[in-house]
This record gives C-alpha cells, sequence and structure tokens, in this order.
C-alpha cells in the first residue's frame, strides 16, 4: 500500500481536510485495475515506443493537495513513468500554498525511502506549481493528459461566488473562512460547478490519451452524468472506477472515468 502524503501543516481553517471522498479517490487510483490502465497507457513510452512529451497531470481543488501529492510523488508505481508533470488549480489561495507544500514534502519523504532502500522501485514527478484558478481556465486547450476533480458535490441552495483575480474580495473571504463553502457548496443537485467542467473537458483534455477522474455523489444523479457524456459522440467512453459510502443518502460516492477512444 502507497503511503498517502502527509497534510499535517494544513491550516483547516482556510482549507478543505481530506475526508473519504479524498482517500476514495487515492484507493481508486492506486487499485490494481487503474495502475494497470494507467501504466498501460502513459508507462509504455519506456518499452520502446516513440518518445511523446511527458504527460501532464492536472488537479482541479486541489484542497490540501493531498491527491495531486500522492500522483506525484509516487509516479513511477502508478503510471510506469516518473517523468510526469503535475499542475494544481484552485480557486483558493490558501489552498494553492498548501497543496504545494504537500507535494514537496510528499516527494522528499519518497526520494528518501528510495536513497535508504536502493532496491525499491520508485520514483516521483515533477510539481509545476499550484495557480489560483477557476477550473480549467489556467490551461491551454487539449493539454491535460489526466484531469482529477473532487468538486463541490454537495447539493445547496446556490454557489457562492469568488473572482480568483479579485485580491481584496480573496482577502475578505479567507479571513472569514468563507473560502471553504467553495470547496463543498454545489448549488442544485450539487452539480453547478461540476456541469461547468464536463462542458471543458472535450476542449481541454489531450485529444488523443486524455481521461478525467470526476467524483459524484448519488445526489449528483452520477448515471445521468454517465448518459449525457456518453451522447457526446461514439469516440467517449465512460466507466465507474470507484465507489463507496453508505448505500443511503448522498454519501455513496462514485468515482467517474471519461476518456476518448480506447
Amino acid at each position: 500500500m502507497l503511503p498517502t502524503p502527509s497534510t499535517s501543516h494544513v491550516d483547516f481553517d482556510r482549507v478543505y481536510e481530506p475526508t473519504e471522498d479524498s482517500f476514495l479517490l487515492l484507493d481508486t487510483l492506486s487499485s490494481t485495475n487503474e495502475v494497470s490502465f494507467l501504466t498501460e497507457r502513459f508507462g509504455r513510452r519506456n518499452k520502446g515506443a516513440t518518445r511523446s512529451t511527458s504527460p501532464l497531470i492536472v488537479e482541479i481543488g486541489t484542497g490540501s493537495g493531498v491527491v495531486l501529492a500522492f500522483l506525484t510523488a509516487h509516479a513511477q508505481t502508478l503510471f510506469g513513468i516518473s517523468d510526469i508533470l503535475s499542475l494544481g488549480i484552485d480557486i483558493n489561495q490558501s489552498a494553492c500554498k498548501a497543496s504545494i507544500q504537500t507535494v514537496v514534502k510528499a516527494c522528499g519523504d519518497v526520494t528518501d525511502g528510495l536513497r535508504d532502500a536502493p532496491r525499491q522501485e520508485g520514483g516521483t514527478g515533477f510539481l509545476l506549481t499550484a495557480v489560483v484558478g477557476d477550473l480549467t481556465s489556467a490551461i491551454r486547450p487539449g493539454s491535460a493528459d489526466v484531469l482529477i476533480f473532487n468538486p463541490p458535490y454537495v447539493p445547496t441552495s446556490q454557489v457562492p461566488t469568488a473572482s480568483p483575480a479579485d485580491g481584496e474580495k480573496q482577502a475578505c473571504l479567507d479571513a472569514d473562512s468563507d473560502m471553504l463553502s467553495l470547496s463543498y457548496a454545489g448549488g442544485i443537485d450539487g452539480m453547478e460547478v461540476t456541469n461547468r467542467l464536463l462542458e471543458q473537458l472535450p476542449s481541454v483534455l489531450n485529444p488523443d490519451r486524455g481521461i478525467a477522474y470526476i467524483l459524484l455523489c448519488k445526489q449528483n444523479k452520477p448515471d445521468e452524468v454517465t448518459q449525457r457524456v456518453r451522447q457526446w459522440g461514439a469516440p467517449w467512453r465512460v466507466d465507474v472506477v470507484g465507489q463507496s459510502g453508505r448505500q443511503g443518502g448522498w454519501e455513496k460516492l462514485q468515482i467517474l472515468r471519461i476518456r476518448r477512444g480506447s
């Protein structure tokens, strides 16, 4: 079992604390089936295939950075290669700062472990940075090879508004800890933010190898989301690759893997 990155340095009065949804992402992405899928998709470059650019791993809404740190620190194990590039995006500046610290610490811990046990397989990726931004606005079209999104999925009467460019307003929100509400309040059916992200997926994913992992709860109506993606056309595929939680209520969680082609 791969170790979970430490978040002991994170101020959880300002940043979303890892809970069941975060850990479901870690368990799913490190499961035998997903490691096999990811290494087949990206690791083959080390087996004589024509070399392509290093995969770009993007997490939208990093929070503490625990998921981004897990993927970056264990790149060799999860992707079959260590030369991945990772990028975090969050509308909360405090989350961006925390994410950078979490990734750096996790990669350092793995590197120290390899130094102590040189025969152990491993290898960390490279963190580009974590930037303040609204969903995929900070990245170029067609550039994301793996996109992970643990959205604000709790059904609420409305979605809080905050502009990442409005520094004065952000400072006020941070001071009141209102930024935390942006990490869970999903609006109608808990889907208002996720719907915006879904609309952006076809343009932001790499057209040849791009995949997205999207977390949903029961009240997000994941079956309808699955049907919606399939209506994008024949090249698109969507699979349930992870699930947990109670059978009743909105707590039951699912992770969808969305991609073009095989």
